[in-house]
């Protein structure tokens, strides 16, 4: 991807509202594969604690994987937040696992068949890049994500900028594209990790290709994997870019800092637990992912808290640091038992080939809540988002509140 050119702002009388001046509000939203719908969830109850026709709140957006999907779609229309968010809510309360990936049972015999091959061959045939085909997303992004209205939103003044994270295979770096009004800044000039571009559809692909799963997206030469795999401070891309308020949307529940011991009535005696057959692949795999798109975010929010409390000691000229707000909203409930209950959606080629790893038993229900991609499943995770957002009003217009 070529650098993008420094650009002067049009006047804001020609082309839209001047822009703001003050604090800027930045949006961080990590991956989660099909648990991204909550985080549309509170978008929706952010709109609602907005005038209907506010344009988009929020200067700056970063998104990682589903979450990468989901900032794409909210800076294209970023004239009108809440239309917006009804079009990004529309679009994902009907997903269909097809549309994602080829989950027929032609494909998964094909792919199972390809795998098969690889193993007995002794290296003659190449393994597949991947265990699922996901063209169906490209073609559907392709349809809805529009790259050209995120382009006159920063031109106009009414976005200053959006990152879209990835991971480099060959450097295992973690890399921020991103397109922004003015890329001239000192901060950006000295930013290792991230790249002025004109983003496109193979960035939200790079990001979203979750390791095993998806294919690696090649892109000038390198190839790039699903952003949170290497991204190791997930505010970083967006605090870069200017933002110094953070409204950040997991999507898992957080039940103690990191680094805190569980309660003593909450740790079972090793003595006690019955002896089992161990995890399976599937339990293994949602454990994996879990900690993929989680826990990176939930250290780098506690992170931006000491540097908080070290600035508040000794100052910013002491520090060279500034502050920065963060409002972090994560589910009150475990999304496991939810998709378990939607396990029966699932396309019955699917469903088996789950069943065989293991992800269709409970202990796999964390696989399956992050694969899910279907409109039930994603319509109560909806729900639960809207739900944790009004609840957590007061804190969201505050944050509101602040910025110009």
């Amino acid at each position: 991807m070529a650098p993008v050119p420094p650009t002067s702002a049009p006047a804001a009388a020609a082309t839209g509202p001047a822009p703001a001046t003050g604090p800027r509000l930045g949006l961080v939203l990590p991956g989660g594969g099909a648990r991204a719908a909550y985080q549309v969830g509170v978008l929706k109850a952010v709109a609602r604690l907005l005038p209907r026709d506010a344009p988009l709140p929020f200067r700056v957006i970063s998104g990682t994987s589903a979450g990468a999907i989901i900032s794409a779609l909210v800076a294209s229309h970023a004239d009108r937040f809440r239309p917006g968010v009804c079009r990004i809510e529309r679009f994902w309360r009907n997903f269909r696992i097809d549309e994602v990936f080829r989950a027929d049972s032609a494909s998964m015999l094909r792919a199972g068949l390809h795998w098969l091959m690889a193993l007995v061959s002794a290296g003659h045939v190449r393994p597949p890049r991947s265990v699922f085909d996901n063209s169906p997303l490209r073609e559907l992004l392709e349809r809805h994500v529009n790259f050209a209205r995120v382009r006159q939103h920063l031109e106009h003044g009414r976005l200053d900028a959006l990152a879209v994270n990835a991971s480099d295979y060959r450097t295992a770096l973690s890399v921020s594209f991103y397109a922004c009004a003015d890329p001239s800044g000192r901060r950006l000039q000295h930013w290792r990790e991230g790249a002025a571009t004109e983003l496109g559809l193979d960035h939200l692909m790079a990001s979203t290709a979750v390791p095993f799963l998806f294919p690696p997206v090649c892109m000038d030469g390198e190839f790039y994997g699903d952003g949170a795999m290497r991204q190791l401070a997930p505010l970083s891309p967006a605090i870069h870019l200017g933002a110094e308020r953070l409204l950040v949307i997991g999507v898992r529940p957080v039940s103690a800092p990191l680094g805190v011991a569980p309660a003593p009535a909450d740790v079972i005696p090793r003595r006690h637990l019955a002896p089992g057959p161990g995890p399976t692949f599937g339990q293994i795999f949602g454990f994996m992912l879990d900690t993929l798109f989680m826990d990176g975010v939930q250290a780098d929010i506690e992170r931006v808290d000491r540097d908080n409390q070290l600035v508040a000691a000794a100052g910013p000229a002491a520090t060279g640091l500034h502050k920065v707000e963060v409002v972090s909203i994560t589910p009150r409930v475990d999304f496991g038992p939810i998709a378990e209950r939607h396990a029966d959606d699932v396309p019955s080629a699917l469903r088996t080939l789950l069943r065989v790893m293991g992800a269709a038993n409970p202990g796999g229900r964390t696989l399956l809540s992050y694969l899910l991609f279907q409109g039930s499943y994603a319509r109560e995770l909806i729900a639960h988002g809207y739900a944790d957002g009004m609840a957590r009003r007061e804190e969201i217009q505050a944050l509101l509140r602040s910025t110009p």
